[in-house]
């Protein structure tokens, strides 16, 4: 499957289960990104991104660990 920006819970998961030792409340938008655009299932063009899709990712990744 072929994740997009607006596949944030899906993207949520992929960050989760590649950075377990991170806490996503303490992660910056520029980690984020590049966090994304490293994701082996990520299909979206860079330039998409912006600070509302990378904090609705951000919320969805927290929630994802409660």
């Amino acid at each position: 499957m072929n994740l997009k920006w607006t596949d944030t819970q899906e993207l949520a998961q992929a960050l989760d289960d590649a950075h377990p030792e991170v806490d996503p409340r303490y992660v910056n938008f520029v980690d984020l990104r590049d966090w994304i655009l490293a994701l082996p299932s990520f299909a979206d063009k860079p330039e998409r991104s912006g600070e509302s899709i990378l904090e609705a990712v951000q919320l969805s990744w927290i929630e994802e660990r409660e």
